[in-house]
């Protein structure tokens, strides 16, 4: 296994895979497939938590981390950083149910989690592909008009900017802002479209036709 994947911070903590065993009434089904991608893409960035099993007659036994333990012995690791507690059943099965349902529960900041990766040049080892993303970006909400401090010059509170009450062109991940007098043109571009084509299949290709052509003529 390449050293790189456990960084040297976790390496005092590496144990052979070997030598653990998983919860043995572990709920979660784990997404062993992404996990593997991202131990690949990230190496391992936390360790998995291992109950010494004094208490439960279970040794060795994993309770936060069954499946990127999995997903490791998938891709042939020998070793993975862990950290240790000595619990009973009752604290063994609390810990691993808590760690599966905080997860659960956690959400999402949907539009800036879109940002984030919308950002991100290569999006193996995130649990994201493209399309995913577009997914994203689809149910993500416009924002509401903007106001702007007052300059006293009578705009800002008192009216809101045109410029800011702004609409979105998109294809695959790119997302770029477009103001409301271009959201207006191009809704008569493609008003004309359909009402010539009785059809709206097409119209980014007619677009781009149109812009080429207007470049020609400049």
């Amino acid at each position: 296994m390449p050293p790189t994947l456990i960084p040297e911070q976790l390496l005092p903590l590496a144990v052979p895979i070997g030598d653990l065993a998983p919860y043995h009434r572990n709920p979660r089904t784990g997404d062993i497939p992404s996990i593997a991608e991202s131990l690949t893409a990230n190496g391992q960035y936390r360790p998995v938590v291992v109950n010494k099993g004094t208490h439960t007659g279970r040794p060795n036994e994993i309770l936060a981390g069954n499946h990127t333990v999995a997903a490791a012995q998938q891709l042939g690791w020998e070793q993975i950083a862990a950290t240790w507690v000595d619990v009973d059943d009752d604290a063994a099965a609390r810990i691993v149910i808590v760690d599966n349902r905080t997860n659960d529960l956690a959400g999402y900041d949907t539009a800036l989690l879109a940002e984030v990766l919308s950002e991100i040049p290569d999006l193996t080892g995130t649990g994201y592909d493209r399309e995913s993303v577009d997914r994203l970006l689809d149910d993500t909400s416009l924002p509401e008009s903007l106001e702007l401090t007052s300059d006293g010059a009578g705009t800002g509170a008192v009216a809101a900017v045109d410029f800011l009450q702004w609409g979105y062109l998109q294809w695959e991940s790119k997302r770029v802002r477009i103001t409301s007098e271009e959201v207006e043109a191009l809704n008569a571009i493609y008003t004309k479209f359909v009402d010539d084509t009785n059809s709206d299949l097409g119209f980014g290709w007619h677009v781009l036709q149109q812009a080429y052509q207007e470049g020609e003529l400049a």
